[in-house]
């Protein structure tokens, strides 16, 4: 998910979205530690989102 897409929704949907993207991360972190998975970028990919939801999500709160 990018940044420009982040931007657009709403408070309630970004935390929505945030809670689901931590999900998906846990069950990647899960499939990959019982078996390798076929595309471990994937981890790192959602991993990022994660942080940019977070991150959008705090500055939202700041101002």
């Amino acid at each position: 998910m990018k940044q420009s897409e982040i931007k657009e929704l709403s408070t309630a949907e970004l935390q929505e979205k945030l809670g689901e993207t931590k999900k998906s991360y846990s069950d990647l972190k899960l499939a990959h530690a019982i078996s390798p998975l076929e595309n471990p970028i994937q981890l790192r990919t959602v991993r990022r989102t994660v942080a940019r939801i977070a991150t959008e999500l705090t500055k939202r709160e700041l101002q």
